[in-house]
C-alpha cells in the first residue's frame, strides 16, 4: 500500500522486453532506511518487487500484463521515474491509499501554466472515468492528485511547483500516455450496488404474497 507522495526520482538505466515480459533496472540515490530484495516500491504507480540491488541500481521484474496496463512499454533508457517505498505501521498517510495497481493509460491533453501553478488536462476511458468524481482523488504516474474537474472525456488536476520540480510532471509533454489509478473505495461502492438487492415496501399485498396470514388491514399498522 503507499499514499502517492512521491518520495524520489530515479533514472532508468536499463529496460528489457522479450516474449511480452521483460526487466527494469533504475538508478536511485540511497534512502535512509536502506531497500531490501522483496521489498515492493511503487515505480511510476505500479507496484513492484525489488529483485536484485547493485549498489545504486535496483532491478525490477516485468510482467506482460504490466506492459499491457501502463506505459512502461514507452519508457526510454535516461527518462526519469517516479518512486515510493511501501507504507509501514505508523507512516503518515498524506495522500490518499493507493494500491500500485493500475487501471489503464491517460493522454495529456493540455499543460497550462496558471500563475505559479500548472493546469494539466488528461483524457482517459469510460472505463476509468466513471471512478473520477470532482474533488475526488486520482494516482497519475503514481502521485496523488486531487481532482479540479471532470467533463466527458478526461478530467483535470492543477500541480503546485514543488510537486512539478520533484516529480515526472516537470518532464511531461502533450501526448504522453500516463499510468491511472482510481480511488479503490470507488470500486467497493461500485460492487456493493451491482449486487445490492433492494427492499421492496412493505403494505397489506406483500404481507399477503409472503404467505402471512393477517387478521385484518388495522392489524398491519
Amino acid at each position: 500500500m503507499f499514499t502517492g507522495l512521491i518520495q524520489k526520482k530515479g533514472v532508468i538505466r536499463k529496460l528489457h522486453k522479450a516474449g511480452g515480459a521483460g526487466s527494469l533496472q533504475i538508478e536511485v540515490e540511497p534512502w535512509d532506511r536502506p531497500v531490501t530484495v522483496g521489498e515492493s516500491i511503487a515505480v511510476q504507480g505500479v507496484c513492484l518487487t525489488v529483485t536484485r540491488i547493485e549498489a545504486s541500481l535496483l532491478s525490477f521484474d516485468l510482467l506482460a500484463e504490466t506492459f499491457r496496463c501502463t506505459n512502461f512499454g514507452e519508457k526510454e533508457q535516461g527518462q526519469s521515474i517516479n518512486l515510493e517505498r511501501a507504507l509501514r505501521q505508523g507512516d503518515p498517510l498524506g495522500g490518499h491509499m493507493v494500491q500500485g495497481h493500475v487501471d489503464g493509460l491517460g493522454r495529456v491533453q493540455a499543460i497550462t501554466p496558471v500563475d505559479r501553478d500548472y493546469q494539466v488536462t488528461i483524457q482517459c476511458a469510460d472505463e476509468i472515468l466513471k471512478y473520477i468524481v470532482y474533488k475526488g482523488s486520482i494516482a497519475v504516474d503514481g502521485i496523488s492528485l486531487t481532482v479540479a474537474a471532470v467533463d466527458p472525456s478526461g478530467f483535470t488536476v492543477h500541480i503546485i511547483p514543488h510537486t512539478w520540480a520533484v516529480t515526472t510532471f516537470g518532464e511531461m509533454r502533450l501526448g504522453d500516455t500516463v499510468n491511472l489509478e482510481a480511488d479503490p473505495l470507488a470500486k467497493y461502492v461500485e460492487k456493493a450496488l451491482l449486487h445490492h438487492r433492494p427492499v421492496l415496501p412493505i403494505d397489506w399485498e406483500s404481507v399477503q404474497q409472503g404467505g402471512y396470514e393477517v387478521l385484518s388491514k388495522d392489524a398491519t399498522k
